[in-house]
């Protein structure tokens, strides 16, 4: 029997559920089922809560074992699920010992704001995938007011550049044609690391030392922590993707301090025209929160015509949502209806801008990696389809652009 695991939430979560995939199946736990939860929303919590209760409906005999975020923040709520078999923290899951170890007593859940290192472990395998998640970075210094992941993750804290050449290396020779470096807050690469090197730099050494890696892709950045060395790459760097995600989260320069964000909307429109200069055609998508506390109307305008101002493609929206004990929660709430009308705005507002940059496209030529035999993303992070035939997943090939659906370029070889 293998293992199954349930991921909820973002890339580095993809990532580290790989690594524990691994690491279940070499410990002899044949048949147990692994829930990587994520506490961003409450809607995420929800949804794994959900997973856990039917894979013990289904599953009744099978060990059920519950990490991620939201059950290194709140535990003994999740162990409490029935079926569940044990919980265990972030700072452990990706010990070979914890897996080993199942067969003894549950362990307490360890202090996560105590961790000093990241926990390497080479992954070279990601199920169902063309492109394999690299971790970089894991935890977060900052306390945005809505956000509780820094007490799910912990400090920050960086890999050592050796780690991260040694693990895309050992993914290229595995097949892999492109690499997604991710953590929590990866802009805040390198400073408890010897030297100090910035994002920049270990990027631009990455690519150095390992010529063979054909397309490289960052997660998520804050907009005012691009680094020199990460300009040159986005201006110079063709391996490096014309794509860059950001964490804007909103429009409203008062909504921005009232989350206690580094940046303001002229700080986001900035980076946006400073990268088009540099790399003409590069391509944005955005994480955007509807529905802030204290958000009027007017707040919310900001927002919606910041997708124009900064010309976003690709939108990952998120209504607010409470999270316990943060200062956001304290403050006056708007209505869930409201919060969910203006997600749905915003949503909407995307599906126009990923359609203006599909329209775009057609005649186009695009360097396509296949995910399917006949799906994959080009290099923009555009999704496309072939009108006819198919590829091997994992394989770049040179198609035109012939026609635009509504969330998909269609192709034909080039």
């Amino acid at each position: 029997m293998s293992v199954e695991v349930l991921t909820f939430g973002c890339r580095l979560n993809t990532y580290e559920s790989e690594a524990m995939r691994d690491l279940v199946a070499k410990a002899g736990h044949a048949g147990a089922i692994v829930v990587n939860t994520c506490a961003v929303t409450a809607e995420a919590e929800r949804q794994a809560r959900q997973a856990i209760r039917k894979a013990h409906r289904d599953n009744p005999g099978a060990r059920i074992i519950v990490t991620g975020c939201a059950a290194q923040i709140a535990p003994e709520t999740w162990s409490a699920i029935p079926g569940v078999d044990r919980v265990i923290g972030n700072a452990d899951k990706l010990k070979p010992e914890t897996w080993a170890g199942l067969d003894a007593p549950p362990a307490p859940v360890s202090d996560i704001m105590a961790a000093t290192e990241t926990a390497a472990h080479l992954v070279t395998e990601f199920a169902g995938r063309a492109r394999a998640f690299v971790q970089v970075q894991q935890g977060c210094d900052h306390r945005c007011t809505f956000c509780v992941i820094p007490f799910g993750r912990g400090p920050s804290r960086s890999v050592p550049i050796g780690v991260i050449v040694e693990q895309v290396r050992a993914l290229v020779a595995a097949g892999y044609r492109e690499v997604v470096l991710t953590g929590v807050d990866i802009t805040s690469y390198g400073p408890d690391l010897p030297g100090k090197p910035a994002l920049g730099q270990m990027v631009r050494r990455l690519l150095a030392l390992v010529p063979e890696l054909p397309r490289l892709r960052l997660s998520s950045l804050d907009p005012v922590e691009v680094d020199d060395d990460l300009w040159r790459l986005i201006a110079e760097e063709p391996r490096l993707m014309p794509h860059l995600h950001l964490s804007l989260q909103h429009g409203s320069d008062l909504i921005l301090k009232r989350m206690k964000r580094r940046h303001l909307r002229a700080d986001a429109i900035a980076l946006a025209e400073r990268a088009r200069r540099l790399r003409p055609g590069i391509v944005f998508g955005a994480d955007l929160i509807a529905g802030f506390p204290t958000e009027t109307d007017s707040h919310f305008a900001d927002t919606l015509s910041l997708v124009e101002a900064c010309n976003l493609s690709f939108l990952h929206v998120f209504p607010y949502s409470e999270r316990p004990d943060t200062p956001a929660a304290r403050m006056p709430q708007l209505p869930v209806p409201v919060r969910r009308e203006r997600a749905a705005r915003l949503r909407m507002a995307g599906a126009q801008a990923a359609a203006r940059l599909f329209t775009a496209r057609i005649g186009q030529e695009e360097d396509v990696l296949f995910e399917h035999p006949d799906r994959g993303h080009t290099q923009h992070f555009a999704p496309l389809r072939l009108a006819s035939g198919t590829a091997a997943p994992g394989e770049i090939r040179r198609l035109r652009v012939t026609a635009a659906a509504a969330d998909t370029l269609l192709a034909e070889a080039a």
